[in-house]
């Protein structure tokens, strides 16, 4: 049950689990890029994977106030962690906002405890941010959906069991986001069925980001009963919407991690601003650190309580596409910029691998892009100002 003194105690077994199990392996980890699968047992222990998936269906039923706590308080020691359920969440949001209630009651008690775990099926090789652009089809011969078509960049696309996977069920729509849907689609053996047209393609070797598994996805005559369009029925023609709407949350948990990362930064900034000394005194007390420290610490605060408005507004049931990309936008460049400055106050030593700030300064880039681009972010924002204030 989420209530002020539940939601204490979670973050204080979060903060006490990262503390002895996570920081002491994230640098291995990290560099090596190791999956963290008994990292993954962990976060199921401690109901992470139905984090925000309603108490009926055995999640913890969450406020989105909470879910960003959580989500920063996991960034600021490994941001790659947070992306293992935040994927896997928005596939769940899909399915509990749009879902029929028979797909509720197959899917969301085994999202909650994260037995099924998986992520969102959106971008394609040409297309991303442009998801009226994606080319797989998933046609209706009769007795099935037959699917077709390759995604690429998809988190938990090596061990999860299921994606969310948009795909165009009438091509020939105009416009083309009328003829999306939306599919939860299994991997082979979740079924029992050994090979089902589902084929998991290369891992992608990445700058950052990294131990999750980031894949290729290739679909090659498989075959979707309508059991596994989200919707049935009346989910058919209308996947751009679920897709979006799944997003805001998405949108709120970059905005988290990438507070993650800023507070991260800064705090390795102040650390080591005390330690080191040049000149005879510590760097801090020079005035080009301290304005670097004062610029940090305020585009933290100000990207936190910008998340916290998206969070309330998203609790309040409100439209907040623009709040949403508010905060994403906002955060994540200050991740980007905090992870800079960081790198700036400890010099050269911010190129060795001993030290954090260099894989903060990794991290924080891919906060701009994922979840829709800070460019796009922009044009959201923008025409919602309009929207909401007409003349």
């Amino acid at each position: 049950m989420s209530g002020e003194g539940h939601d204490d105690a979670l973050l204080d077994a979060i903060a006490k689990w990262l503390a002895r199990d996570v920081k002491p392996k994230v640098m291995k980890y990290e560099h090596d890029d190791i999956y963290p699968a008994e990292m993954v047992e962990q976060m199921k222990e401690l109901g992470l994977f139905g984090a925000t998936i309603s108490e009926e269906y055995g999640g913890l039923g969450l406020r989105a106030t909470t879910y960003v706590k959580i989500v920063q308080t996991i960034s600021e020691t490994w941001m790659a962690l947070s992306g293992i359920f935040n994927s896997h969440l928005m596939m769940a949001t899909i399915v509990q906002k749009f879902g029929t209630p028979a797909q509720k009651q197959y899917y969301l008690p085994k999202f909650a405890t994260g037995e099924w775990r998986g992520g969102l099926g959106l971008t394609e090789p040409d297309a991303g941010t442009d998801l009226q652009g994606i080319r797989t089809q998933a046609i209706w011969d009769g007795a099935h959906y037959v699917i077709n078509g390759r995604k690429t960049w998809i988190s938990n696309g090596k061990y999860g069991t299921h994606v969310a996977l948009l795909v165009k069920t009438n091509p020939q729509a105009d416009p083309p986001r009328a003829g999306m849907s939306i599919f939860i689609v299994e991997k082979p053996g979740v079924a029992g069925v050994e090979k089902n047209g589902f084929e998991v393609g290369q891992k992608f070797d990445k700058l950052g980001y990294r131990g999750i598994d980031s894949m290729e996805l290739i679909f090659d005559d498989y075959k979707a009963p309508k059991s596994q369009l989200v919707g049935e029925d009346s989910g058919e023609g209308q996947g751009f919407y679920m897709a979006v709407g799944g997003l805001e949350l998405g949108r709120i948990n970059i905005a988290a991690r990438s507070c993650g990362i800023a507070k991260a930064a800064l705090d390795e900034s102040v650390r080591y601003a005390q330690e080191r000394k040049t000149f005879g005194k510590p760097i801090y007390q020079h005035q080009a650190i301290q304005l670097k420290l004062g610029e940090m610490a305020t585009r933290y605060e100000a990207a936190r309580l910008l998340t916290r408005s998206a969070a309330e507004a998203y609790d309040r049931g409100d439209r907040c596409d623009m709040e949403a990309g508010m905060a994403k936008y906002f955060a994540s460049e200050a991740g980007v910029e905090n992870s800079m400055d960081a790198m700036r106050i400890f010099g050269g030593y911010s190129y060795s691998k001993e030290y954090r700030v260099e894989q903060l300064f990794r991290d924080a880039p891919l906060m701009c892009i994922g979840e829709g681009t800070n460019e796009m972010q922009r044009m959201i924002i923008a025409k919602q100002l309009v929207e909401r204030n007409k003349i």
